[in-house]
């Protein structure tokens, strides 16, 4: 399997507007919260990739004071990473510690979800580079794979943030591992700390039956707008993270300020 910068042809694409940051990371909790239930009423596992960043950890917590977390069955949820810092377990700056004190822990202890549920992607603590762990990440999501093209679950939702230069998860703008090959890939002079890196690729994210980007705050609009124009995937990453069923766009006003109403 080849890795590519081209884009798909996307599902439906909605773009979604909310008044600010606050109010959007509680809109992307109950929604996903709604879509998890939903998706549990037609079949099982439910497999969902989680982002980092201010909003998509602001996310997570807005999920933990949901009142319709107990409605979920969490034994049949699986929760994945678009993209991780190769830090060592238990680092304040890994996308999986922010998660697990906002959300992950709580889930464990009180509501059912298997420990064994959770799939982070290694750090230096269980390997030695990068490749070895997207290699490792890989052969966990091949254990899980259905019966698609693509050797990674069929991902129910797949959350990614998007950064001020267009990046998602750590595929940035101009780098070498846009091209990457195969599901996962390692990551090394990220234009963004730390260097090193591990990350989905466009093959696994585009897999996605629901690609949903989170981003809010105006230092984001300029990138939202060519995205959404379907900018360069080389020079705007994030127009080339589409669902095969939907992307949904959920932004606040800034964010959203360049861009043409539709």
């Amino acid at each position: 399997m080849t890795g590519s910068t081209s884009r798909q042809a996307p599902g439906v694409r909605l773009v979604v507007v909310h008044p600010d940051k606050e109010v959007l990371a509680q809109a992307a909790a109950a929604r996903l919260l709604t879509r998890v239930l939903d998706v549990q009423s037609v079949r099982s596992p439910v497999h969902v990739v989680l982002t980092g960043g201010s909003v998509g950890i602001a996310t997570l917590a807005a999920v933990a004071a949901s009142p319709l977390v107990p409605a979920v069955d969490w034994s049949g949820v699986h929760l994945w990473w678009g993209d991780e810092r190769f830090l060592p377990d238990g680092d304040p700056d890994r996308n999986e510690t922010q998660a697990r004190g906002a959300l992950l822990d709580g889930l464990v202890a009180e509501h059912g979800l298997p420990a064994a549920n959770v799939h982070p992607m290694p750090g230096p603590t269980s390997v030695a580079t990068p490749e070895e762990g997207a290699a490792a990440y890989a052969e966990l999501l091949r254990e899980h794979a259905g019966e698609g093209t693509v050797a990674v679950p069929a991902f129910d939702v797949l959350l990614l943030g998007m950064g001020p230069d267009g990046h998602v998860a750590s595929l940035f703008p101009g780098h070498e591992v846009l091209a990457a090959q195969g599901t996962t890939t390692g990551v090394h002079a990220s234009p963004k700390p730390p260097p090193e890196r591990v990350s989905l690729t466009f093959d696994a994210i585009r897999s996605a039956r629901e690609v949903w980007i989170v981003a809010a705050g105006a230092e984001k609009a300029e990138q939202v707008a060519a995205a959404l124009a379907d900018g360069p995937v080389t020079e705007v990453p994030a127009a080339g993270a589409v669902g095969q069923a939907r992307t949904l766009w959920l932004l606040d006003a800034e964010a959203a300020a360049t861009t043409p109403p539709k």
